[in-house]
């Protein structure tokens, strides 16, 4: 029986060392980056053993969470102003742009919007979805668009907003507003409708950065997710979602 003991042990130890390397990772999402993070986090998952507790909504709102309290490792907000505030704060460490978000001007009528811009100037449609503009960066330069058109006066009395970028989407695809701002990545995978890609010089760049938070500097899972979200792989399917990479 003495001659099992070190194989046992070595078991043993081999079963630890697995819960050790295997750890779970909470990670607060955009709520735009939705469908492309779901897909990185099976393939991170696949590559590296560990797991993922995801939380989607707008960057302000997970923001405030984060400043609350709330137990996440790692944030992946939709822009750049609130994870450098967290560094600064000394709540955050490894800052980096993840992905460069592309506002389009959609509507699921697919002959509302056929002549770009002009859509909206005609104003011939009862409402306009935008995410909420102090929460959402989406919904920020939904506003800067509308104003650099010159159509926010005449369209202020048509718009409906929604808490976050996906609740938004759901206002157009529901045809309770005629059309909206949504994030390009979520018609990247549905040509259906009719869509607008809006030129990038009409709002400022969308510009989404991820942070390591204070709450997982020492998870493995959390270094991990890093580095995956800097990978080929990763990178691959941002962009097929519909973002621009570095």
């Amino acid at each position: 029986m003495q001659s099992f003991k070190p194989i046992l042990a070595l078991l043993l130890l081999s079963s630890a060392s697995a819960g050790v390397l295997a750890d779970q990772v909470k990670v607060a999402v955009a709520a735009n980056f939705t469908a492309a993070m779901k897909e990185i986090a099976q393939d991170f998952e696949k590559a590296t053993g560990h797991s993922t507790q995801i939380s989607f909504g707008s960057t302000g709102k997970l923001y405030t969470q984060i400043h609350n309290g709330a137990p996440f490792e790692v944030f992946l907000a939709a822009d750049q102003k609130r994870p450098q505030r967290l560094v600064a704060e000394g709540k955050a460490t490894d800052a980096f742009t993840y992905a460069i978000g592309k506002l389009v001007l959609w509507s699921a009528d697919p002959e509302m919007v056929t002549d770009g811009g002009k859509a909206l100037s005609r104003g011939d449609f009862d409402k306009l979805a935008i995410a909420n503009p102090k929460t959402a960066p989406y919904g920020a330069a939904a506003v800067e668009v509308m104003k650099a058109l010159a159509v926010d006066a005449m369209l202020g009395p048509k718009l409906v907003q929604g808490d976050n970028i996906a609740q938004t989407y759901q206002f157009v695809a529901t045809k309770n507003a005629a059309l909206g701002f949504v994030a390009k990545a979520q018609i990247a995978l549905d040509a259906s409708g009719s869509s607008w890609d809006v030129p990038q010089d009409l709002y400022s760049p969308i510009r989404q950065d991820a942070v390591r938070l204070e709450k997982g500097e020492d998870s493995p899972a959390a270094a991990a997710l890093i580095d995956y979200l800097k990978s080929d792989a990763a990178k691959a399917v941002i962009e097929k979602y519909g973002y621009g990479v570095d």
